[in-house]
């Protein structure tokens, strides 16, 4: 019998555990180093006002994916964390008092278009949802769930002699513009402008393919029970099932490899891991410097080509007024501004676009009974200058009251003798995934060959791999979800050709999360 093979996986993140499940199950031994004290990477948990406030990720779609990855082990994602989808999908805000909710049916979404504008606005919410569903479905196959092509095997994939569906992906249109032919009221093309940012990127110049963001999400917005972090324990739990050692508090500083392989790692308290094979689930920019001589193939991201960084706010507080939803947008008066001065002079904003995700809400708004501080995160986009400038504390306090006076021309008002506040910089994320400069998407996505310059999951050296969301298919928990299955089917297609591994199956049965 052949050896077991041994993988370390760097990091546990979405892509860490998601890589370490699919290879643990497919019977590789697994070692999952993590510097944190916790699973989840950016779906993390500050304490706020003495209680657990999610302070990263708070949108879950694509739940497809996640049920095949416990399917894959053996088991059900419905029987490890209870998922409810959400009827209200997000409600928006504007200062002039105007309020819309977007909703999971696309019919009720365009009655309250209609009344919030006018019906050829109705009529061309309905046209743009169409549009959308038709980029998701051509591109979930040829590209969200497939190893990363180039533009010419995309096209094969989508097949060369369909032209209409190659042209329907607008490649060549930015998204602000083309948002023009759907939507003549500035206010709607601000709202589906802003499915850029879920990938670290501004509307004036992401190109117009981003509209398939608005799919996943009228596909299935889904609320964790306990929130996102939970989801990330769910995950731990089911690969340490399937015998997944973790190792928490394990900074990687050096990993020994070259064009006959990897041999391993070495931790920052010097000791020495020995691996077959290694899945790095961290900032691509952080990779060639990690391998003693280089010659991963992989560049660090230029810094002019990051995808934005934000300033969080992690709070509980007592609201009055405008009536919060799970999640909310408040958006500021000036879009085009607002962008220009995180791209071009890479400043905050003057009054910053917030979002809010209302963690005691229901999606509908509903809060349960009991302590009236709510948990909440306020998220800004930032510029991501973390390696080179840093917050500091007047900074990170004027821009707190400039979101504050945002939502109070929207009539929400935060209690700020009840508000209990943890910020997150720029500067703090670039400490939290070095290499980064804070940026929390990897590569931003301009231009139509952006998404083709994020690395696939194999590098140049055999057996080190690439999973997270700087990696394709590219940011957000599915999306990097699927980074990390990816990567571990990448490197069990190359153990394959060897028979070096072996089926598992989880120890100690089905349990609930």
């Amino acid at each position: 019998m052949t050896r077991r093979q041994k993988l370390i996986v760097v990091g546990a993140g979405a892509g860490g555990l998601a890589a370490a499940i699919t290879a643990a199950a497919k019977g590789v031994e697994v070692v999952l180093v993590e510097r944190a004290a916790a699973p989840g990477g950016k779906m993390r948990t500050v304490s706020a006002g003495g209680r657990p406030v999610d302070a990263g990720p708070t949108v879950l779609t694509m739940r497809w994916v996640f049920e095949r990855l416990f399917g894959s082990a053996g088991t059900t994602l419905e029987s490890r964390i209870r998922l409810s989808r959400a009827g209200l999908l997000a409600r928006h805000g504007w200062s002039d008092g105007s309020r819309l909710d977007l909703l999971s049916d696309v019919e009720e979404s365009a009655r309250a278009i209609a009344s919030f504008s006018n019906q050829e606005n109705a009529e061309g919410y309905r046209r743009f949802a169409a549009h959308s569903a038709k980029m998701f479905s051509t591109l979930r196959p040829s590209y969200i769930d497939a190893q990363r092509p180039g533009p010419l095997s995309l096209m094969a994939r989508i097949g060369f002699s369909n032209l209409s569906a190659q042209w329907a992906l607008k490649p060549f249109s930015t998204l602000w513009p083309a948002l023009g032919g759907y939507f003549t009221d500035p206010r709607l093309q601000q709202l589906f402008g802003r499915y850029a940012t879920y990938c670290g990127s501004s509307p004036f110049l992401a190109p117009a393919t981003l509209m398939l963001v608005a799919h996943a999400e009228q596909d299935g917005v889904w609320l964790a029970e306990g929130g996102m972090h939970a989801l990330a324990r769910c995950m731990e739990k089911l690969a340490v099932e399937l015998g997944v050692a973790f190792r928490y508090g394990s900074e990687v500083t050096a990993i020994e490899g070259g064009p006959a392989g990897v041999k391993g790692l070495r931790l920052q308290s010097g000791e020495w891991l020995a691996a077959d094979r290694i899945i790095f689930n961290g900032d691509v920019s952080a990779i060639e410097p990690l391998v003693t001589g280089g010659g991963t193939g992989v560049a660090p991201t230029p810094r002019d080509n990051r995808s934005l960084s934000a300033l969080t706010f992690a709070m509980t507080a007592r609201t009055s007024g405008f009536p919060l939803a799970h999640h909310t947008v408040f958006f500021s008066d000036d879009y085009r501004s607002e962008f220009e001065a995180l791209t071009r002079r890479r400043a905050m904003p003057a009054s910053p676009t917030t979002y809010i995700c209302a963690q005691d809400r229901d999606h509908a708004g509903s809060l349960p009974d009991g302590d009236d501080r709510e948990r909440m995160l306020f998220i800004l986009n930032a510029p991501a200058d973390g390696d080179r400038r840093h917050f500091t504390d007047t900074e990170t306090e004027t821009c707190l009251n400039q979101a504050l006076s945002l939502l109070s021309s929207a009539g929400l008002e935060i209690d700020t003798s009840t508000m209990e506040c943890v910020p997150t910089t720029p500067t703090q994320f670039h400490a939290l995934f070095p290499a980064t400069g804070g940026a929390l998407y990897g590569r931003a996505a301009h231009g139509w060959t952006a998404s083709f310059r994020r690395p696939g999951s194999r590098t140049k050296i055999p057996g080190l791999y690439l999973a997270g969301g700087s990696a394709h298919p590219g940011p957000g928990v599915p999306m990097a979800t699927l980074s990390g299955m990816l990567a571990a089917e990448s490197l069990a297609e190359d153990l394959a050709s060897a028979r070096l591994f072996r089926p598992a199956a989880i120890s100690g049965g089905m349990s609930t999360a």
